[in-house]
């Protein structure tokens, strides 16, 4: 994400937990900052989930982001897998932040009606995040896994 989805808040806690408002703000935060980002807005991803440490990203797949042999590009796999693992971090870290480097793992041809990436932080320090990445094609009800990722979330730089 160009910029925090929390917007550097944390949310409201009510007895060691995030509300259920401060959920419903932090994924309104995500969905404005998704529709920031005009790759995403081209591809027609949306934020399904966001919650500190866990997101959950989708995108219709249509004939213009399949390759040659009928199934989703792995570019577009590997960009739902990215901007989760973003989301995610960049929602643990409460902060501007920015992918430092990621791995992606395609398991199975990405072959169905939508695709789903959920993320969720693994190991959080005061200035990075690794996070992990399920990406499943989903196909007239069910789910299937076709890519796995692990990525660090770094905090951006503040700008001079």
């Amino acid at each position: 994400m160009p910029r925090s989805a929390s917007g550097g808040r944390r949310g409201t806690r009510q007895g060691g937990r995030v509300s259920e408002a401060s959920h419903a703000a932090l994924l309104a935060e995500g969905r404005e900052v998704l529709d920031e980002q005009p790759f995403s807005r081209l591809l027609g991803a949306r934020l399904n989930v966001l919650t500190p440490g866990r997101a959950e990203l989708e995108l219709t797949l249509r004939t213009e982001l399949l390759q040659q042999n009928g199934f989703a590009h792995g570019g577009v796999v590997s960009y739902l897998a990215d901007n989760a693992l973003t989301y995610a971090g960049g929602s643990a870290l409460g902060f501007a932040v920015v992918t430092s480097e990621f791995k992606i793992n395609y398991v199975r041809p990405a072959i169905g009606e939508r695709l789903i990436a959920r993320a969720e932080a693994v190991a959080l320090s005061r200035s990075q995040v690794v996070c992990r990445c399920d990406v499943l094609a989903w196909r007239g009800g069910e789910e299937k896994l076709c890519a796995v990722a692990q990525g660090t979330i770094t905090r951006m730089a503040e700008r001079r």
